[in-house]
């Protein structure tokens, strides 16, 4: 018996979900860009009332745990951190980028799933025409590691001609116009990043006792997080 709380805070998308066993019981999300730090723990008391449960009952809590925002990935790693450090109970480190691909599974044309050489490529806008990406399998195993990837007409020219590919992610629309006619390319520009994707991956690893040391985890920022300059008169 499982009961984890499932935290998404990695990019504009504000997604909290409780499951148990592996199945929803009920999720609360916005799109909306710097409303995670107001919202986050009011979603998470609003999905527990709905569900006849308190933080006591939970078993775990599962945090996406990047790439994406600097300031979203530290609010829901601490939001996390503090519930698991207060309830005695493990925490779940969750890939971003394999939740957003196997959202992208849960929700695209079943028969795509049938096409040999199918390959998820979630994409996470990094600005400019630079995306967080990452290869995943028909099963949303890792086949290419994490890469913040310069997008423009020539990025998947090659490998496009031998494998059918699913983008998806809301730095996909940056790539939509270079491949949007090729047969092989397959826009989910719309899927984006939920906590409803970390469901499935937090039961497998709850399982697994594939818990992430609570003492010393850390997001995956990827970059390096650099602090503009106030643009202030007299302040330089």
């Amino acid at each position: 018996m499982s009961l984890i709380l499932s935290i998404e805070t990695a990019t504009n998308i504000c997604s909290v979900a409780l499951a148990k066993n592996g199945k929803l019981l009920s999720i609360r999300e916005i799109n909306g860009k710097n409303s995670h730090a107001e919202i986050l723990n009011v979603f998470i008391e609003e999905i527990l009332i709905e569900s006849s449960y308190s933080l006591n009952d939970l078993d775990a809590v599962a945090v996406s745990e990047g790439p994406g925002s600097y300031t979203g990935l530290r609010i829901g790693v601490s939001t996390a951190k503090g519930f698991c450090y207060a309830l005695d109970i493990p925490l779940i480190a969750i890939s971003t980028l394999q939740s957003l691909a196997q959202y992208t599974k849960e929700n695209i044309n079943s028969i795509l799933l049938k096409n040999e050489n199918l390959v998820f490529c979630p994409m996470i806008d990094a600005r400019r025409m630079e995306a967080y990406t990452a290869h995943f399998n028909s099963k949303i195993e890792e086949i290419r590691k994490v890469e913040a990837e310069i997008i423009d007409e020539n990025t998947y020219s090659d490998i496009l001609e031998n494998n059918t590919f699913v983008f998806s992610g809301d730095g996909s629309g940056k790539f939509h116009n270079f491949y949007k006619n090729h047969p092989n390319a397959h826009f989910y520009s719309e899927t984006l990043s939920s906590s409803k994707g970390m469901i499935a991956l937090a039961e497998e690893k709850f399982k697994n006792k594939d818990f992430a040391d609570l003492a010393y985890f850390e997001p995956n920022y990827f970059k390096a997080f650099v602090a503009g300059i106030p643009k202030v008169k007299g302040l330089r």
